[in-house]
């Protein structure tokens, strides 16, 4: 299950809940909430997974990349050996090899780099959703032992 469904889920059953008058708490349903955070904890590996499964796609293009390149090195060198009493062209096989080298480093470089930042930008936000969620579940914890603490220092003392 996505985490930001879960996280929708969980504003949803903060916005259900039933509020107490002239206080900002709320009581929320224990069961319910319990059911979603354990759902978070079994999402937030499949977040990291699919995170991972970027970076070993990322892996893939980069070998495909080199791969691609090694291939066009390979046929460069094979034209030039063919060529090789011709100096004009084998000078010219030359710099094109080079040049492809050249574009294919270039092009598995911006790869890695856009590979890198998108799983940045995943990881990053995928952080700042769990900070939120974690603040939220704090301030839930925080307002129900308040709330605890609220009730016990009201009720008469059974023991006198």
């Amino acid at each position: 299950m996505d985490i930001l469904h879960l996280v929708d889920r969980l504003e949803e059953l903060f916005n259900e809940s039933r509020s107490f008058p002239f206080t900002h708490s709320v009581m929320v349903d224990e069961e319910r909430i319990l059911d979603i955070i354990d759902q978070m904890r079994v999402s937030i590996p499949e977040e990291i997974k699919k995170s991972q499964q970027l970076l070993a796609q990322r892996d893939r293009i980069i070998a495909q990349a080199k791969e691609e390149a090694d291939r066009t090195i390979a046929i460069a060198r094979e034209k030039s050996d063919q060529l090789i009493e011709q100096n004009a062209i084998v000078d010219a096989a030359r710099a094109r090899a080079e040049q492809i080298m050249e574009q294919a480093r270039l092009e598995n470089e911006k790869t890695k780099r856009d590979a890198d930042e998108y799983v940045l930008q995943t990881l990053t936000g995928l952080e700042s959703e769990l900070d939120r969620i974690l603040g939220q579940v704090r301030n839930g914890i925080r307002t129900l032992q308040s709330e605890k603490q609220n009730a016990l220092a009201g009720e008469p003392h059974a023991r006198e």
